[in-house]
C-alpha cells in the first residue's frame, strides 16, 4: 500500500532498454510493463536510507536489492552479464556486493548477517 512520504519509485537510465530488461529478468526474475519504445516500468519492493559517506554522498543514488543467498545471487548477476565492481564484503548487519548493469548503473545486493 502506498503511503505519503515513503519512497515509492526509483527511475534508472535505461541505456539499451532490451539489454537492461533481459539482464534484470535473468538475474532477478523481474517483469516489465512497457510504456512505449523508450520506457519500461518494474514493480519491486523498496526501502531506503541516507549514506553520508558512501556512493549517495557523491550524488549518485545506490539502489540496494536483497538476497537470501548472496553468493548465489552474485553468480546470477555474473551469468546475466553484470560486472561485479565491489566483491562481497561485510558491514554492520550484513554483507553485500556492488555490480554494474548493462546501462552502466551501479547497484548493490545485500544479505543479513548470518544468511547463507
Amino acid at each position: 500500500m502506498r503511503q505519503d512520504g515513503q519512497i515509492d519509485y526509483v527511475e534508472l537510465p535505461g541505456g539499451d532498454l532490451s539489454a537492461s530488461k533481459a539482464f534484470y529478468a535473468q538475474a532477478f526474475g523481474w517483469g516489465f510493463t512497457d510504456y512505449g519504445p523508450t520506457y519500461a516500468a518494474f514493480d519491486q519492493g523498496l526501502d531506503g536510507g541516507f549514506d553520508a559517506d558512501g556512493d549517495a554522498a557523491a550524488g549518485k543514488p545506490l539502489v540496494i536489492l536483497y538476497a537470501h543467498d548472496l553468493e548465489a545471487m552474485e553468480a546470477k548477476v555474473r551469468a546475466a552479464g553484470g560486472e561485479i565492481v565491489r566483491p562481497i564484503f561485510s558491514f554492520p548487519g550484513g554483507r553485500r556486493f556492488h555490480f554494474r548493469d548493462p546501462a552502466g548503473n551501479e547497484l548493490a545486493v545485500w544479505s543479513e548477517a548470518g544468511a547463507a
